[in-house]
């Protein structure tokens, strides 16, 4: 079946898509980012949007319940490769501050590979707040620091736990890490002083589930 077939049974099942044109590939390219594989299609939509208080509740019903909080991770290839990761060991959803955060796109959810679709990304207007929400929920808040005194491996990450990363750079900003219970930091060797906050994330998230299957 050829594309055109396709999309016309896509109309028949969904409905009519509104007003639909055939336009050159690199008129799409130049609407939804040369990153992004479009596969010849491109359709305006909006933005999947969830609630922070529902995202919880369902959350809170998992004894090991784990999430991802980034703290101003702007590249849209960190997230959706954290997102990728989170889909990948469970986690029960990304979330992220309304401003100096990546928003959806093309080349986020690229890097999702799929995940974008699969695990709740979140902005939340105040970050601080969010993390407050969380802890009322039973939680545990145990964010990502190079200069933190333990290890990751140290801290118990059976139950509920949120894991907090910061930029690249700037980590955690001064408010958000005091607002977690545990600060950690993953061991390093060498002379590197840190990973890539997506690797960062994806070796959090290990851990996490390392220890509730232990």
């Amino acid at each position: 079946m050829g594309t055109a077939e396709a999309l016309v049974k896509l109309t028949e099942a969904c409905g009519p898509l509104g007003q639909a044109r055939t336009c050159s590939r690199r008129e799409i390219d130049v609407v939804v980012g040369a990153d992004a594989v479009h596969q010849g299609i491109a359709l305006l939509t909006r933005a999947l949007e969830y609630d922070l208080a529902d995202v919880l509740e369902v959350a809170a019903a998992k004894p090991n319940a784990c999430i991802v909080v980034l703290d101003q991770v702007t590249d849209p290839h960190n997230v959706g490769a954290i997102l990728r990761s989170a889909a990948a060991f469970g986690a029960s959803a990304v979330i992220a501050p309304d401003r100096n955060a990546a928003d959806e796109s093309g080349a986020m959810a690229k890097s999702a590979s799929g995940a974008l679709d699969k695990i709740p990304y979140v902005k939340a207007i105040n970050l601080v707040r969010a993390l407050e929400q969380i802890k009322e929920h039973q939680f545990w808040l145990v964010g990502l620091d190079a200069d933190a005194e333990q290890t990751l491996g140290q801290i118990k990450l059976d139950g509920r736990i949120a894991l907090v990363l910061g930029a690249e750079g700037e980590g955690l900003r001064r408010l958000v890490r005091e607002t977690c219970d545990h600060v950690a930091r993953l061991p390093m060797a060498g002379d590197m002083e840190s990973l890539n906050v997506s690797n960062a994330g994806a070796v959090a998230l290990y851990e996490k589930v390392r220890q509730d299957t232990k």
